[in-house]
């Protein structure tokens, strides 16, 4: 099934097209806090703590990312491509005119974050974690999001196309206006009042039923 347009742009990263190169990333972070056209590839980011870390115009390419945590990191006009960025704690990132294309996320912790003009192409995310947060022209297009997170988050112009959301707990976020037709909702948590607007299939409506206590017979 082709996903639907998006009644809505999302912005992309502003980069410009000479990036100067970074094939090791060990120890930047203890020397800076601001990185800028950059493009980093082709190696893993290892055992690295920081906090308020502020990557503008930065290109990730085939980066792994193991035991890392940039907790308030501030990420605008970047992309990652092909990187690895399961169970980065991300926790209170600003995310702006961003992109994760052929992405792992599984497990990323974006909890209490804000994403604007922010675009998730073919990642493979279970357990991606994103309770109260913030999203502004937000696109998640062929992705797997088994058993994610958006527990008392605020979708505003959010999309979800071709995707996988089964077992997702969106207990205390607002649904309303949300297109779910083109992605698996299986096994959703949320509150009827949650549900309250969302635009379902009439397959998908059958499931939903049951979070409301009827029997479909």
């Amino acid at each position: 099934m082709k996903g639907k347009k998006e009644n809505y742009k999302i912005e992309k990263p502003r980069i410009p097209d000479k990036l100067d190169e970074l094939q090791s990333f060990n120890n930047i972070i203890e020397k800076e806090d601001f990185i800028s056209e950059k493009i980093i590839f082709n190696c893993s980011i290892e055992n690295q703590t920081a906090e308020h870390v502020n990557f503008k115009q930065v290109i990730f390419r085939n980066v792994t990312f193991k035991k890392v945590s940039f907790r308030y990191i501030d990420l605008t006009d970047v992309k990652f491509e092909n990187c690895d960025l399961s169970n980065v704690d991300f926790y209170g990132a600003i995310i702006y005119r961003v992109e994760m294309l052929n992405c792992k996320i599984l497990g990323i912790n974006l909890s209490e974050s804000t994403l604007q003009n922010v675009l998730f192409e073919n990642c493979t995310g279970p357990y991606a974690s994103f309770p109260f947060s913030n999203f502004k022209q937000v696109t998640f297009n062929h992705c797997s999001l088994l058993n994610s997170n958006f527990q008392e988050s605020n979708l505003n112009k959010i999309g979800f196309l071709n995707s996988n959301l089964m077992e997702a707990e969106m207990s205390g976020t607002k649904l309303k206006g949300i297109d779910f037709t083109t992605s698996i909702i299986e096994g959703i948590s949320a509150g009827i009042e949650d549900l309250y607007g969302a635009i379902v299939s009439p397959v998908q409506a059958v499931s939903l039923s049951k979070l409301m206590g009827l029997i479909v017979k």
